[in-house]
């Protein structure tokens, strides 16, 4: 399985590469962005998401920038008109510009006071991740497959006609494709009743001289079925990545939350030597902005031809333990202390989301908290 220049367009039909073809009512193609200062102590911050829903036949587009402790969000949906290679919605459009090395992100809404032109390079070839397959009883509940990239931006931002260059930020794209639960729920529930469980770390991280890569899902107990550790030095290709076989994170939870206080990646679980990555968070993103459990604007769903919202959230102001707003990434200084005893320092993110029982962590229920 290999990842080629066409795996960069949102024409997939199956969590398959390009290569291969079918049908289901939940497939999805999404473009996922998310930038900061390569200065510690910077906390500006900006995401974008654009997703294409075939079978739904509506496309959706998200752009959002933390500033001055405030979540602005500006949320687009619209009629795809089944036409997937027509990347814009509303005032937001993707352009790639050369596939798996530079994208472009546009934002045009004076009407919401929003405007941008950020541009992505690639620092290196992107990683696949290993393909995600996730049933619930006999139910196909996630089967997608992602790449991840990072980069350098350039470009500005401008909210409320106060422009902020983003030249010299560093962070994150993705690309997804597969299966995931879209638009309206399911009118008919799991038999028997099942209650929901899902811990998800994602923890993409800027270096100097290249990138560090980390996700795990795990179950109830803690076990992960879904895991990779990578270190990619800046300008490798596909078959140059660094590849760490057992890595193991371990969470320090906020006392009376779902979100971590500071976390630590083991890059190999049998050998303390083999090195660590440790994230010190500033400030939670929440992801609801980017449409991710949103109550009004989770993806997929059918608000007409085209319809276009801002949307502003003071961060001190939201309460982090209502369900929409456990999905977090929090902007964090990240050390990345390596084998040979090298010490790097960087930032990245480290993306949260733990519903449901966690025996490492203490969770027992559906929603308890951190003691």
């Amino acid at each position: 399985m290999v990842l080629t220049r066409a795996d960069d367009f949102p024409i997939h039909q199956t969590s398959e590469p390009i290569a291969y073809a079918g049908t289901d009512r939940n497939f999805y193609d999404r473009y996922f962005f998310n930038g900061y200062s390569a200065t510690s102590g910077d906390t500006a911050f900006f995401a974008a998401a654009f997703g294409v829903y075939p079978h739904l036949n509506i496309a959706d587009a998200a752009f959002v920038v933390v500033r001055d402790g405030v979540e602005t969000a500006l949320h687009a949906s619209r009629w795809l008109d089944m036409e997937r290679m027509d990347l814009h919605v509303g005032p937001i459009r993707i352009e790639v510009v050369e596939p798996l090395q530079v994208l472009r992100l546009h934002v045009d809404a004076p009407e919401q006071g929003i405007k941008a032109q950020v541009t992505f390079t690639a620092r290196s070839a992107p990683i696949e991740e290993p393909r995600f397959v996730r049933r619930q009883g006999p139910r196909t509940f996630m089967d997608y497959t992602r790449l991840t990239q990072n980069g350098r931006y350039a470009g500005w931002i401008e909210i409320d006609g106060v422009r902020q260059s983003v030249d010299g930020f560093v962070g994150t794209r993705d690309r997804s494709w597969g299966v995931r639960p879209v638009g309206a729920r399911d009118g008919q529930d799991l038999a028997p009743p099942a209650a929901p469980q899902f811990f998800w770390l994602w923890s993409p991280s800027s270096f100097a001289d290249g990138s560090f890569f980390f996700h795990a899902n795990d179950d109830e107990h803690g076990r992960p079925w879904n895991s990779r550790a990578v270190w990619s030095p800046d300008g490798c290709a596909q078959d140059q990545h660094q590849h760490f076989d057992f890595p193991k994170a371990s969470i320090a939870w906020k006392p009376g939350t779902r979100h971590a206080r500071s976390a630590a990646v083991a890059l190999d679980d049998r050998d303390p030597a083999a090195g660590t990555v440790t994230f010190e968070p500033l400030y939670e993103f929440y992801m609801l902005g980017l449409g991710y459990g949103h109550p009004k604007w989770s993806h997929g769903l059918n608000h007409g031809a085209l319809v276009v919202e801002r949307e502003d959230m003071v961060l001190a102001d939201v309460d982090p333990r209502l369900p929409h707003h456990l999905h977090v990434q929090a902007l964090s200084e990240v050390t990345y202390t390596d084998a040979s005893g090298r010490v790097r320092h960087g930032r990245g993110v480290l993306e949260q989301l733990a519903l449901g029982p966690h025996a490492p962590s203490g969770f027992k229920a559906m929603l308890d908290f951190a003691l």
